[in-house]
């Protein structure tokens, strides 16, 4: 296994990432992994990697514009489509790379990548493959949920407030990732949960140091309008796998078990993750290994093989 840095052009910024390469021969098929809201690359997405490429792929990680170690201002601006974005030019890099089989290009994402691959899975058909974990599937919906309506409320004036001053000044207004409300004035945060907070501190200590717990409003403000479930019922001839956890409370999996229901297509499979919430997947090692593994045996069934029209008629079934 080696690993180099690389960095490539997207929107006018330079985006960086690292890309791993297996033992042996290439082109390899290769899998382009990003993360969720406010991850940047070595937040547990190596783990994953890891799993994909003891499996003869080639993994490329990167952070979005705007994070970690890619450019690009304002800092910890979360802009939803610059992000797909980011995913297609990523692929497209790694898709002139003389190690890489451009003809087998999978897509990994999860939580708020979760969500992207699914959008990226209907719009760019040099996908073949499709994993996405916990993924968020309307920000609307989700946001309204978690904070309950006097708080959402309350977020709708945040967002509205933060978009005058822009209007005004150009300037960003910001917020924290996470945290738990202690009263009805309390400081608002995306996503108000105690665990969020401190699995992804604990993270950041240990092996992301780059990550930043805190996001622009207009951020929450693009959550806001996000939804890919209008993209997952276009996804009908990509191999997409969904994994959720059974007690997942902040990307909600009954909207996701709806988005995967939505897909209309034969080739797809769900695993669900017993006895597991959202959390689970970044603070439970064991069920971060099985997640992998899942996706691991799906990138094998749907990749190893260059894409004919004899391998891929009747390989799945409803």
């Amino acid at each position: 296994m080696s690993v180099r840095e690389i960095e490539f052009n997207s929107g006018g910024e330079i985006v960086r990432g690292d890309l791993i390469l297996p033992e042996g021969e290439g082109p390899f098929p290769i899998v382009a992994m990003a993360g969720g809201w406010c991850y940047v690359k070595e937040l547990r997405q190596p783990q994953y990697a890891q799993e994909f490429v003891d499996r003869g792929f080639a993994a490329l990680i990167f952070d979005y514009r705007r994070m970690g170690a890619s450019d690009g201002t304002p800092r910890q601006h979360l802009e939803p489509w610059d992000q797909i974005e980011d995913y297609k030019n990523a692929i497209t890099f790694a898709s002139e790379l003389p190690e890489v089989d451009s003809s087998r290009i999978g897509i990994w994402g999860i939580s708020y990548s979760g969500g992207h691959v699914l959008v990226l899975g209907a719009i760019d058909p040099r996908v073949k493959s499709v994993v996405s974990n916990v993924p968020v599937i309307n920000g609307y919906e989700t946001m309204w949920r978690m904070h309950g309506t006097e708080r959402f409320r309350m977020l709708k004036e945040l967002v509205a407030e933060d978009r005058a001053k822009r209007f005004h000044t150009g300037e960003h207004s910001y917020m924290p990732m996470s945290g738990v409300p202690q009263s009805p004035d309390a400081e608002l945060v995306v996503w108000p949960d105690g665990d969020v907070k401190t699995v992804f501190l604990e993270l950041q200590a240990t092996q992301a140091p780059r990550h930043e717990h805190r996001n622009t409003v207009a951020s929450l403000e693009r959550l806001m309008e996000y939804d890919a479930s209008t993209y997952a019922r276009r996804m009908l001839d990509v191999p997409t796998m969904m994994i959720i956890a059974d007690q997942d409370d902040i990307t909600m999996w009954d909207q996701e078990i709806a988005a995967y229901d939505s897909i209309p297509s034969s080739k797809k499979e769900l695993v669900v993750l017993p006895a597991t919430d959202h959390m689970t997947l970044y603070s439970d090692v064991s069920a971060l290994d099985y997640a992998a593994r899942a996706a691991g045996s799906w990138f094998s069934r749907t990749l190893m093989e260059p894409p004919t029209m004899e391998n891929q008629i009747g390989r799945y079934s409803r």
